[in-house]
């Protein structure tokens, strides 16, 4: 962290496919990434587990020195926030032009036109491309006190809190809570500004500060789940809202999210935004989508190498220079 080369793949925070996690896991740790982040579920925090182990394993075949093993991180969301959301499609409403399913990068749309839950995230592009309005969203909350010890139990080593809402109160008490479970590691908040102003975002990480001190992890978050596309355009905001956070002289860990890429650490140095770290979900998962998906891809050696090389390449590009 102090050497700003802590890089988090984010599975999903609302993503529950055992497999695809334990996949992205497994080629993320080769690729040398510090953190895995995954939804509050115990048994998915197994299948990240599984999937470091893995990599272990094959690593001295593939002639690859893993460096450091990575840590599992849990996130859970409050309510409003998109990272704790499911879609439903409305069957009514439905006319099967198709277009969520072209436009779900997760696939979690079937041929029926039903949701398939654990794969989705509640990115919303499904019903961004809907033109018939039948796609609605509910929350998926998790009882904190309960679900984050299991999760920990089954080695979840940090938590963090995704908090896209103007509810002060509900983000202090969950806070408590993530504080007393994560006492001698870091514990992180994921803020954007589509509710709050500056001031509010800035105050609110004070109140947060005063609780877990310099334990605190800011996930500064641009553009939520919008990392599609490898441009500066598309980082732009989350670069934008580190500085906010980097100018306030709260002395919290920064890190980088929403629409992050490959980008994002260049033009985070060209602009002398100093971050301690990169968290990327939507385009580290889209670049090797392809590979994790193909038949018996653990024991295919060629396919994993290639995979490594594209997921080492964003790993070492958001690293400073």
């Amino acid at each position: 962290m102090e050497k700003r080369h802590f890089i988090k793949i984010v599975c999903g925070a609302g993503n529950e496919d055992p497999v695809e996690v334990r996949q992205l896991s497994f080629i993320y740790t080769l690729a040398g990434a510090s953190a895995i982040d995954v939804s509050a579920n115990p048994a998915i925090v197994r299948s990240a587990i599984e999937g470091i182990e893995a990599a272990f394993r094959i690593a001295p075949d593939l002639e690859i020195n893993i460096e450091a093993r990575p840590f599992i991180n849990v996130s859970v969301g409050l309510k409003g926030d998109p990272h704790a959301r499911k879609a439903r499609i409305l069957e009514d409403r439905c006319i099967q032009c198709d277009q969520c399913r072209e436009h779900c990068e997760q696939g979690a749309i079937d041929s029926a036109y039903s949701i398939i839950t654990p794969r989705c995230i509640g990115c919303g592009i499904c019903a961004d491309n809907c033109p018939s309005e039948a796609i609605e969203f509910y929350h998926k909350r998790v009882e904190l006190s309960t679900v984050l010890p299991e999760c920990i139990k089954e080695g979840a080593e940090m938590l963090e809190l995704h908090a896209v809402t103007d509810d002060d109160l509900s983000v202090l008490e969950d806070w408590k809570i993530i504080d007393k479970l994560i006492p001698n590691n870091y514990i992180s908040v994921c803020l954007d500004r589509s509710l709050l102003s500056d001031t509010h975002l800035i105050n609110r990480i004070r109140k947060l500060y005063d609780i877990s001190g310099e334990r605190m992890i800011v996930q500064a978050d641009g553009a939520p789940m919008s990392g599609g596309s490898d441009d500066y355009n598309t980082t732009l905001q989350a670069v934008a809202i580190a500085d906010i956070v980097q100018k306030s002289n709260i002395p919290v860990k920064i890190l980088a999210s929403g629409g992050t890429n490959a980008k994002t650490q260049e033009l985070a140095t060209a602009c002398g935004v100093f971050v301690h770290g990169v968290s990327i979900g939507t385009f580290a998962r889209k670049i090797v989508k392809s590979f994790i998906n193909s038949d018996n891809f653990e024991h295919d050696k060629g396919t994993i190498k290639q995979a490594i090389s594209i997921a080492r390449k964003l790993v070492a590009d958001s690293i400073p220079k």
